[in-house]
């Protein structure tokens, strides 16, 4: 971490953009881009066509079949101010 850098910014810097989201209907996976101001509700697999909804207790489709979860939540887990904003 450089010296004198702010906690939040060094968050910031290592937050995770990209996930592989896995349909749980025909196993296709795909790397996606995630929205960092919004949760995610539905995904359609561009394979079969499912529409992925979250788990229960999950808040986006990221964090149920996603290889990364979502911004808010990386953010909320690593203590950052502001996190899971959308997702609460």
């Amino acid at each position: 971490m450089y010296v004198g850098a702010s906690a939040a910014c060094f968050r910031e810097r290592t937050m995770i953009l990209e996930s592989v989201i896995t349909c749980q209907h025909c196993a296709t996976a795909k790397t996606e881009t995630m929205p960092t101001d919004a949760c995610r509700i539905f995904y359609t697999c561009a394979q079969c066509g499912t529409t992925l909804r979250p788990k229960p207790g999950d808040c986006c489709v990221f964090c149920s079949y996603g290889s990364v979860p979502c911004p808010p939540i990386q953010a909320e887990r690593s203590g950052a101010e502001g996190g899971a904003s959308c997702c609460s």
